[in-house]
This record gives C-alpha cells, structure tokens and sequence, in this order.
C-alpha cells in the first residue's frame, strides 16, 4: 500500500480548479496511444464496408477530423496545456464479424506536459465522424470502450492499459 495517495492534479489544496504549471518541468518525448471502437447493425456495416461504397471517404473524413480534433484539444478541454504536437496518426481496423471498427489514435510530441488528453480526443472524434457519416442507416450506433492504452515520457515513465 503506497504511503501517501494519489491526488487529484487540477485541484490545488483547497480544492479550488487550477491549470497545473508546468513551467519548470523539462521537455521530454512523450507519447499516448488510444483506442476505441464504433460497433454498428450488419446492414449499417454493409453499406460501409459494400464495394463502391463509401468506406474510403468515411474513413478518411474521421481520420482528418480526429487529425483536427487532436490539434485543437486544449480549447475543447478547459485545463488542457497547448502543445505542440510531432504527429498525430490514426488506423481504423475493420472487424467483419462484430461489425465493428477499431479506432487507435497515436499523438507524439517534444514538450514539458503529456499527449494523453490529444490522443483520447483524436480518438472520441474519429468515432463521432463515423456515427455522423453512418447515422442514417443506424440510428443505435455504439461508440464503446474508448481508453487511453499506452503512455511513454515525462516524470511517471511508461505505462501500459493491460
């Protein structure tokens, strides 16, 4: 059992909200990883998924807007640091069988202050995007399990969502 517990970061000692400084923490690489996943009816997944139809531009729409969504996180997110992101990548994988589309969302950056909340936003977004564009063939469209899986840098290391 650890000495002292856990605190809540954005809650200063009175518990009042505050914007954690960061303004003598060193830069470090830093990494996060996230996933997720839209899971849909098999006549929704069909259309997607059907040839000729529009998996591509469904695909490619939620991975720009999630490209967007990552970039602009701290304005969506009131105690989120601005930062400068290296990269922001996002892979969809299709699972035929459950109907269902993975979603991992990967922001890196240089900087004094973790990509987490970026990730986890890009993430959201992606799978928004996909109910938006897949909404009218199915209104019950699951957005489920989104989660942060890995993180790497800064003072707490690496850590792994097993």
């Amino acid at each position: 059992m650890p000495d002292t517990l856990p605190t809540l970061s954005h809650l200063d000692e009175s518990g009042q909200v505050r914007m954690v400084d960061v303004g003598d923490k060193a830069e470090s690489d830093r990494v996060a990883i996230a996933q997720g996943a839209v899971r849909m009816s098999p006549q929704a997944y069909g259309l997607l998924t059907q040839p000729g139809q529009g998996k591509g531009e469904v695909l490619n729409t939620a991975r720009v807007a999630a490209v967007l969504a990552a970039k602009r996180c701290a304005e969506l997110i009131p105690l989120c640091h601005s930062l400068p992101l290296a990269f922001v990548g996002i892979e969809f994988s299709l699972d035929d069988q459950a109907h269902r589309i993975d979603i991992r969302a990967t922001c890196r950056t240089r900087y004094k202050t973790g990509v987490e909340m970026e990730a986890m936003t890009a993430c959201s977004v992606a799978a928004l995007t996909i109910y938006d564009m897949c909404k009218a063939a199915d209104k019950g469209i699951v957005i489920e399990q989104i989660r942060l899986a890995y993180k790497a840098g800064g003072k707490s290391g690496e850590w792994r969502n097993d």
